[in-house]
């Protein structure tokens, strides 16, 4: 991922009009979400219909679920709670509210809402349509009225905290930098591996949600056209990005 996209709200800071960011929005991630909710919900229908609910996943979850034990029982429900839709809604609106707070500047402090709100709209719309069961183990969350596939905690948590991670590259300090990055690389993965260890997702349901979680991060971030999309990048932001 190169210097100019992870950096395009700080090369090109000008405010957009409310009326060219909505525009920019339908063409860069509604566009483009519509496609991937066709891919993921075409793949569902694969699993579901010719390729038999792919049984050898059953053999994974059973072998995960024989090694459950009470300790890493409490931990994983802690690690599964991150991607609840409450956390997750809670966490994004304090963040929202804290970066238009500190950078004045909207269209910015919006990407984490964009990044969940697509996220969201694909999960919902491909696990009605494709409607696969859960594992057949014991499962240790109480089960939502949604699918199996994909996974909507994993899916919500890549969202979330990728941004997040993106976002973090414009911290000065660069220990700071480097600890904040890692921590929110690695919440998703330990949400992915709740959600595997407790019986909720098959390991493709989990796979999936990343996917769907990645692709709209990357979305909500490259939303809103800026200088950098052009190739018209200044020395002064040359230097922005090369810190």
């Amino acid at each position: 991922m190169n210097n100019t996209f992870v950096h395009r709200y700080e090369i090109d800071s000008s405010r957009p009009t409310a009326g060219s960011a909505l525009r920019d929005f339908a063409l860069r991630v509604f566009a483009p979400a519509l496609v991937l909710f066709a891919l993921i919900t075409g793949f569902g229908f694969l699993i579901t219909g010719p390729f038999g609910g792919m049984p050898w996943e059953e053999d994974i979850s059973r072998s995960v679920a024989s090694g459950r034990t009470e300790l890493w029982n409490s931990i994983t429900m802690v690690w599964s709670h991150i991607g609840n839709t409450e956390i997750i809604i809670g966490v994004c609106v304090i963040a929202v509210a804290v970066i238009w707070w500190r950078t004045k500047q909207w269209w910015y402090a919006v990407v984490p809402a964009i990044a969940i709100a697509m996220q969201a709209s694909v999960f919902v719309a491909a696990t009605t349509i494709a409607d696969r069961p859960r594992p057949k183990v014991a499962h240790l969350d109480p089960a939502p009225p949604t699918s199996s596939y994909p996974s909507g905690h994993v899916g919500a948590s890549t969202a979330l905290y990728l941004t997040f991670a993106l976002m973090a590259q414009r911290i000065e300090r660069a220990w700071l930098r480097r600890l904040v990055t890692v921590v929110c690389a690695v919440i998703p993965f330990l949400v992915a591996y709740a959600r595997l260890y407790r019986g909720m997702h098959h390991l493709v349901d989990i796979l999936v949600g990343a996917i769907n979680g990645t692709v709209c991060a990357l979305l909500a971030w490259h939303y809103l056209r800026r200088r950098t999309d052009s190739g018209r990048v200044g020395a002064k932001a040359r230097e922005a990005v090369s810190r």
